[in-house]
């Protein structure tokens, strides 16, 4: 039975994959967060939550105690050292598989206008710094999966497309239930996107900004 640690659980990507898990699969979840009181365990029997610093290695290695796949929902300023704290910690415990969500733009592959308003609206330092943790991951021995969302919505809906690592982006919006859908893909199977940074937007949004600005 596979084991998955979701670091930043309380996120809103991470709830809904969190649900679906749950319904879907028979996976046993590790709930990873700055402040336990924050969840509830909906399943006690398959769900554990677990306080701790994701900048904090020894907090990451007790989480990974028999885990096989680390789904790590987090973001901030600090998420470079995220990235190299979690690197570290999987290497410390052996475990392989990290599916990780950055953002679109980390390595200048959104085109034309859209790419000029990604990059204005998130600014340089946003975008430098969410590409440096891309990085420490790319440069690990680690099999991840790094995915890059289009601009957010709540849309109830599942409908995306994906682009790789040297392929322009496409779209300018995803809805979130989309994002997870696609974790949960990659989590259901084992051999998909590794070693890969996936561009993820809905189809046929093309355009010079989202289309609600």
């Amino acid at each position: 039975m596979e084991k998955i640690l979701i670091l930043g659980a309380n996120g809103q990507i991470a709830q809904i994959v969190r649900q679906q898990l749950l319904a879907d699969t028979d996976a046993q979840l590790k709930l990873f967060l700055r402040h336990a009181s924050r969840l509830s365990i909906v399943d006690s029997a398959r769900e554990e939550i677990i306080e701790g610093n994701a900048n904090n290695q020894s907090d990451l290695e007790r989480a990974m105690t028999d885990v096989s796949i680390v789904y790590a929902n987090l973001g901030g300023g600090d998420i470079e050292t995220q990235a190299r704290a979690i690197v570290a910690a999987m290497q410390a415990t052996k475990v392989k598989r990290l599916i990780w969500i950055s953002t679109l733009g980390i390595y200048d592959e959104v085109p034309g206008a859209f790419g000029r308003y990604n990059n204005r609206m998130l600014g340089h330092t946003y975008l430098s710094t969410y590409a440096a943790a891309a990085q420490i991951i790319e440069e690990s021995d680690l099999d991840y999966t790094i995915i890059r969302p289009a601009w957010m919505t709540n849309k109830d809906e599942v409908d995306y497309e994906l682009t790789h690592r040297h392929e322009a982006f496409k779209g300018t919006e995803i809805s979130r239930k989309s994002i997870a859908a696609e974790v949960v893909h990659l989590i259901q199977s084992p051999t998909e996107g590794l070693r890969d940074s996936l561009g993820i937007n809905k189809p046929n949004t093309d355009g010079d900004k989202p289309a609600w600005e």
